[in-house]
């Protein structure tokens, strides 16, 4: 009985962490030529790789909304994907929004302050775990 009890929560755990994995973007093209990704998922070390693999930089137009109203940005590791993301296309010569991002992130995102576009007003609140105390 114990073994079973044991592989019953060895298997939710390892089903959380796929499911935490998961990270999906919904991608299309306005009618201003402008690439939008919707986020959905939360960001976080796990996620990265399947994160980043979601762009295409050599086939994007030359600007780039990436939406979080549906996804969380959940820890540094997401936001230095976020940071190395923003460099990749400004040295590629486009123009990246980053929309619906927290308080706490936008805060965190060194180098972007010029390519973020944030909506005050739909942005959730909730935050960052960092190494500082407040």
């Amino acid at each position: 009985a114990l073994a079973v009890l044991i592989g019953v929560i060895i298997s939710a755990l390892v089903f959380a962490w796929e499911s935490a994995k998961r990270i999906r973007a919904r991608k299309y093209i306005d009618k201003n030529s402008i690439k939008h990704y919707e986020i959905y998922g939360p960001l976080f070390f796990g996620s990265i790789a399947a994160f980043n693999e979601k762009f295409d930089l050599e086939d994007d137009p030359n600007e780039v909304i990436i939406d979080f109203k549906e996804s969380r940005v959940a820890d540094m590791s997401a936001i230095d994907a976020l940071n190395k993301l923003t460099e990749r296309y400004r040295k590629a010569g486009k123009k990246l929004h980053l929309k619906h991002l927290s308080k706490d992130c936008r805060l965190l995102l060194k180098n972007a302050d010029d390519v973020i576009d944030v909506n005050i007003l739909e942005d959730p609140e909730y935050h960052v775990a960092t190494d500082q105390f407040q």
